[in-house]
């Protein structure tokens, strides 16, 4: 089994890539692309392979721009990290979704049924319609507006509003309000850096998530970098990282 993986997340393209051996060691991933346009070169260009995973947002538009002026009749499992887009519309004609980040059992259903589809020879059919309405979905996805925590035996709940950071220690997820109070949060870094309104809130590194509202000072440093001051203050390092200088004053400057 030939497998194309269209993805602008390398950690995201690798992680796929070895699920995907080690549950067929037998496929090939013949290629990893990244943007809108190489899928597009590829699928004219290239023999077309037997299966292909599309991350739903690239870098340069919607994967399902690929779909325009060109006939693609290849089985196509998508992937995304938002659950309310119109994912029931994947299980038709072929089509199938995984949500990120992707789980194994899934992967491995979703597999299952490309053996099924493969065993009856049937060519997938790509409802134009559908798409179009998918498109919708995503160009406007809705952001987080808080969060249920858990403080002492009780439930209760998070503005987003009230969040200046979220940063992660030792596996742990926590977010910091304006008040200087942290509450755990049971989600990753990458979850949150999906669903939080990207117009509020900038991940400067692996570590953190920072509200435009948190930046106190912001200082030169070497490498390029530059060190933050935030307010509340942490005990943290807060460093924004070289190769996401440039956004970030872009994402200030905005």
């Amino acid at each position: 089994m030939k497998v194309l993986i269209v993805e602008d997340e390398l950690p995201a393209a690798k992680r796929l890539s070895k699920m995907i051996r080690d549950l067929r060691p037998r496929a090939e991933v013949v290629k990893t692309i990244e943007s809108v346009d190489l899928a597009r070169e590829f699928f004219i260009k290239e023999p077309s392979p037997d299966l292909a995973f599309f991350d739903i947002q690239l870098a340069d538009g919607l994967s399902f721009d690929i779909f325009e002026n060109l006939e693609i009749r290849v089985p196509i499992i998508f992937t995304t990290a938002y659950d309310q887009y119109m994912l029931q519309a994947f299980k038709v004609n072929s089509i199938d979704y995984l949500l990120k980040p992707i789980d194994d059992e899934e992967l491995s259903f979703a597999l299952d049924k490309y053996d099924r589809f493969h065993a009856h020879h049937s060519a997938p059919v790509f409802d134009k319609g559908l798409l179009k309405e998918l498109i919708k979905g995503v160009e406007q996805p809705p952001f987080r507006k808080r969060f249920l925590i858990k403080v002492g035996q009780q439930l209760t709940y998070l503005n987003c509003s009230d969040i200046r950071y979220f940063y992660s220690d030792e596996g742990i997820v926590y977010a910091k309000t304006d008040k200087g109070k942290k509450h755990m949060i049971d989600y990753t870094l990458d979850q949150l850096d999906n669903i939080l309104d990207p117009a509020d809130y900038f991940r400067i590194n692996r570590k953190i998530i920072l509200h435009v509202a948190s930046i106190s000072r912001i200082h030169p440093y070497f490498n390029s970098r530059l060190k933050l001051e935030l307010k509340p203050a942490t005990d943290l390092e807060v460093i924004v990282s070289r190769d996401r200088v440039s956004n970030f004053k872009n994402w200030l400057d905005s």
